[in-house]
């Protein structure tokens, strides 16, 4: 499983501007089984994704199709863990 944590490098008036492809693109990604979890951070500097992709080659492969990514207007820092421990109901989480 990776968390992956978007930081903007711009002004929220131009993150605005791409926002709707990038939703469209997460919804596409929901679809194809990758991304289990998304949103934005508190304050609004980014967002997170969980996805349960198999490689990270793979991960970034997908990232790249992100229209933030191909705006230049994100950056992400992934992070890969396996979580040994989860709360009732989140038993699919692990591995």
């Amino acid at each position: 499983m990776f968390i992956i944590s978007l930081n903007y490098k711009c002004g929220l008036e131009e993150v605005d501007r791409h926002l709707e492809a990038h939703v469209g693109y997460l919804k596409q990604e929901y679809s194809n089984g990758n991304f289990i979890a998304s949103g934005r951070k508190i304050p609004r500097t980014g967002g997170i994704i969980l996805s349960n992709v198999k490689t990270k080659n793979e991960l970034e492969a997908i990232l790249e199709k992100d229209p933030f990514n191909q705006a230049g207007i994100a950056e992400y820092d992934i992070t890969e863990f396996v979580p040994s421990m989860v709360a009732e109901g989140f038993e699919n989480l692990q591995e």
